[in-house]
């Protein structure tokens, strides 16, 4: 069984491609057979982000039918495997998302779990996706605007028929001006599957090209990314002694209950995300 999960937001800017990348690592990690796909043909970032903005082979290749999807997608040093879409403004112009159903079909049963950085806003890519993927992720920010456009996302995701997994919350520093993730639940009225810490080292991973839970494992936010990957999967994760330090000097104290409440929740409830990747593809 290959699940197909469309990661989303509204607003551009909040974290999408951050959390695809990140997440995608940390499951590679646990064992889980992972592809990132780049559905957002406007602004594509997945390759840009992992140092391979020149490949022979894109997404937009495959929508054209010049190339079956398997053969567009390559291996980052990572381990994880990204089909990206091409950075190219003719491509860009000359490329429309109208086949997405029939992309991810060739891609049941040849791997687990397909992550698909979508587009912000909410124009014919973002429905197209949802459509096809049929679940979904929202990134937001504790701010106001993006919180806003986040339950745009969820309310037109639902519409298109696609199961809402969660919340995750990005860039969470603490501060008294952010709002609350009681708050964030509140409004948007969807389980906060995890709240990612506001961390320098995301922008050290970005310089030098590589996924902060691989290059940065230790640090608060890549400590996070796996504990949102285990509990997606229903896995048990417990960071190391070292881990467990960098947590505590970057977060409150009672992160490490909030952690253990957050997987008994997912367990428990099935439409707060529990366990949504079952098995392995076959």
């Amino acid at each position: 069984m290959t699940n197909f999960i469309a990661v989303i937001s509204g607003k551009g800017g909040v974290g999408k491609t951050t959390t695809v990348i990140n997440l995608g690592c940390a499951l590679t990690q646990f064992g889980r057979d992972v592809l990132l796909l780049d559905a957002n043909l406007q602004t594509p970032h997945l390759a840009l982000y992992l140092g391979s903005p020149k490949l022979p082979h894109s997404l937009n290749d495959v929508i054209k039918g010049r190339k079956h999807v398997r053969d567009a997608a390559f291996l980052h040093p990572s381990g994880i495997k990204v089909v990206p879409a091409s950075l190219s403004i003719d491509h860009m112009k000359s490329t429309k998302m109208g086949n997405m159903a029939d992309i991810l079909t060739d891609l049941a049963g040849t791997t687990e779990i397909v992550l698909l950085d979508t587009a912000p806003g909410f124009g014919d890519e973002f429905r197209l996706v949802l459509t096809a993927a049929r679940k979904a992720i929202v990134v937001t920010n504790p701010e106001l605007p993006a919180v806003a456009d986040a339950v745009k996302a969820v309310q037109l995701a639902e519409e298109y028929g696609a199961t809402v997994l969660g919340v995750v919350i990005n860039r969470v520093d603490n501060t008294p001006s952010e709002l609350s993730a009681k708050n964030i639940q509140m409004m948007i009225n969807k389980p906060i599957l995890m709240s990612i810490p506001e961390d320098s080292n995301v922008q050290v991973a970005l310089s030098i090209q590589q996924p902060l839970v691989h290059s940065h494992p230790e640090s608060p936010a890549a400590i996070a990314f796996k504990h949102l990957a285990a509990a997606l999967t229903g896995q048990v994760y417990k960071p190391s002694l070292s881990e467990e330090h960098e947590q505590k000097q970057a977060s409150p104290s009672s992160q490490a209950a909030f952690f253990s409440s957050l997987l008994n929740r997912l367990r428990g409830d099935q439409s707060a995300g529990a366990q949504v990747i079952q098995g392995k593809a076959h």
